[in-house]
C-alpha cells in the first residue's frame, strides 16, 4: 500500500521559527539575571528576572494573543526557583532546580522505551502525521526507541555537567564563567543531537518512501 511521502522542513527554517522562543524563553532571562547581579546585585536579579517571564505573559494578554500553556508553567516555575534562590541566599540554587527536574524528564524518557512507548514518538507526531501502517514497522518503532534513548542521554548529560559547574562556579569561580560553560556546553551537545535526530528521521522517511514507491 503506498503512502504519501513525508517530508520534513529544513534545519535552517526550524531554526528560524525556534529562535524567537530560544531567545525570549532562554537567553533573554539569562542576561537579565547576569546583569541584574553584577549591577544591582542577587535580591534584584531575582526579583528582575520573575518579572520579565510574567512581563512576556502579561504583554500576550494585553495584544489578545493566546498564551501557551508551557508559558504559564515557566511563570511558575520561575517563582518557585526565586523563592528557593533567595532563601538559600546562593545562585547556585536558582540554576539547579531546573536541572533536577530534566533529570526527572529523561528518566520519564527512559521509562517510555522500556514500556515500548518511546516518548519522542508521541513528541514528534503532535507535529507530523504518520499514518499508523508506517508506525508499525519494525523500523520505525526501533528508530523512535532508540532516538528516545539518546535525547534520555542528552538530557541527563546536560543536567549533570550544569549541576557540576554551578557547584563548582559557585565555591570557586563565577556567575559569569558558569554562563558561559554551561551556556556553551549545553548548545554543542544538544545542537548535535538535534542536527543528528532530523537527519536520521529525514533518511527514515526517504527509506520509507522507496520502499512503497
Amino acid at each position: 500500500m503506498n503512502h504519501p511521502p513525508v517530508t520534513l522542513p529544513r534545519l535552517t527554517a526550524l531554526a528560524r521559527q525556534a529562535a524567537p522562543r530560544l531567545l525570549e524563553g532562554v537567553v533573554a532571562p539569562l542576561a537579565v539575571f547576569y546583569l541584574a547581579m553584577v549591577v544591582l546585585g542577587f535580591k534584584w536579579a531575582l526579583a528582575l528576572t520573575v518579572a520579565w517571564v510574567y512581563l512576556g505573559v502579561a504583554w500576550r494578554l494585553v495584544k489578545r494573543v493566546k498564551v501557551p500553556a508551557t508559558m504559564y508553567l515557566a511563570a511558575f516555575a520561575i517563582t518557585v526557583r526565586a523563592i528557593v534562590a533567595f532563601w538559600t541566599g546562593t545562585w547556585m540554587w536558582f540554576f539547579i532546580q531546573p536541572e533536577m527536574g530534566t533529570i526527572c524528564i529523561s528518566m520519564a524518557f527512559l521509562a517510555s522505551v522500556r514500556l515500548n512507548r518511546p516518548l519522542v514518538q508521541k513528541l514528534t507526531l503532535d507535529y507530523i502525521h504518520l499514518p499508523s501502517a508506517v508506525l508499525k514497522q519494525e523500523r520505525v518503532r526501533r528508530f523512535f526507541a532508540r532516538i528516545t534513548l539518546l535525547w534520555a542521554f542528552v538530557l541527563l548529560m546536560n543536567s549533570t555537567l550544569s549541576i557540576f559547574l554551578a557547584v563548582y562556579e559557585s565555591i570557586g569561580g563565577s556567575l559569569g564563567a558558569f554562563m558561559i560553560l554551561r551556556t556553551s556546553a549545553v548548545a554543542v551537545i544538544s545542537g548535535t543531537a538535534i542536527t543528528f535526530s532530523v537527519i536520521a528521521f529525514k533518511r527514515l522517511l526517504h527509506r520509507i518512501h522507496v520502499a512503497h514507491a
